[in-house]
């Protein structure tokens, strides 16, 4: 509980006896004390986003992980001790969410990813201790330790010691990961992953929701949406759309927003644009889950203006 009260204190929360820190109130918004400690770490979240970002290839599935890994770390900090630094303890915790998910996929997905091998080209000069943003989306070839090894190294820039006990591993086994991981950088090329063509039928459905949001046809956009649709805006809301306040927000005259369809590391999704002074401006995403011709799932991450500048590719059609 020390470290806990230590960290919300830090943002002005009062700390109370607590049953279970993630229960919702009854409009399904998060409570007070976890957000207050979103709050506290809110200059390290760019970051901790970018590596979960890399790790699984995707910065939508990086917030994912990265909100479940926050979620773990609230959970568990009466464990930690606030007497060390705070940000490699953060970094385990979403290290192994990336495994996690990697491994969960690979179990979904395996005959997929073998059939998904990068081609290589000749042997090239490897890369140096400042890996650039091509060579960066270049490690989700790389098998996840290697992968992870890279990226703490030569992105990231932790010490051997460091890496070794984030990923679990001796300073022996890091070097040997890192040997291979760079070696096999240096025979890919930065060619663009193929992408799965999406299909005709979601595009028109999400066509069909940009284009009511941008009339503020709220009753429009509810029909598209399943009865139980589920809605979380990343840092505020869980639960069900049609009990939240999700439209109210963007009536508000503060910022104008207006919906474009495009992609986001070749997935298909809603581009936030953001109308101000120099014009539309990409801002962030919403990720729609679609089951038949209705969608099910509204995922928001306008709180989360780090995820556009982390992925990898950003198309508005």
């Amino acid at each position: 509980m020390k470290a806990r009260r230590r960290i919300l204190e830090a943002s002005g929360c009062v700390v109370v006896a607590m049953n279970n820190p993630f229960d919702l109130d009854s409009t399904g918004l998060f409570e007070a004390r976890y957000v207050a400690f979103l709050e506290t770490i809110v200059h390290l979240r760019p970051r901790l986003h970018r590596y979960c970002a890399r790790m699984t290839g995707s910065a939508l599935d990086g917030e994912d992980v990265m909100q479940e890994a926050l979620f773990e770390a609230y959970r568990k900090l009466d464990t930690f001790d606030d007497s060390r630094p705070l940000s490699p303890w953060l970094f385990r915790i979403v290290h192994n969410r990336c495994i996690d998910f990697l491994r969960r996929r690979e179990v979904r997905q395996e005959a997929e990813a073998a059939a998904a091998a990068p081609d290589s080209v000749m042997p090239v000069d490897l890369p140096g201790r400042e890996v650039d943003r091509a060579v960066e989306r270049l490690v989700v070839n790389l098998p996840p330790k290697e992968r992870a090894c890279v990226l703490l190294k030569d992105v990231f820039d932790y010490s051997l010691d460091e890496i070794a006990d984030l990923v679990d591993s001796t300073v022996g086994g890091v070097k040997a990961a890192l040997s291979r991981g760079r070696a096999k950088l240096a025979t890919l090329t930065d060619a663009p992953r193929a992408e799965p063509a999406a299909n005709a039928e979601l595009v028109e459905l999400l066509r069909l929701y940009v284009e009511r949001f941008n009339r503020r046809d709220w009753d429009g956009v509810r029909e598209l949406a399943s009865a139980d649709a589920r809605l979380r805006v990343a840092d505020c809301f869980a639960g069900r759309l049609a009990d939240s306040p999700y439209f109210v927000e963007y009536e508000r005259p503060i910022i104008p927003w207006r919906m474009a369809l495009g992609e986001v590391d070749g997935e298909t999704a809603v581009i936030i644009m953001r109308d101000d002074a120099d014009g539309l401006t990409p801002f962030s995403v919403i990720r729609l889950g679609v089951a038949g011709d209705r969608v099910v799932r509204i995922v928001d991450y306008i709180k989360c203006p780090w995820l556009l500048e982390a992925a990898a590719s950003v198309a508005v059609a």
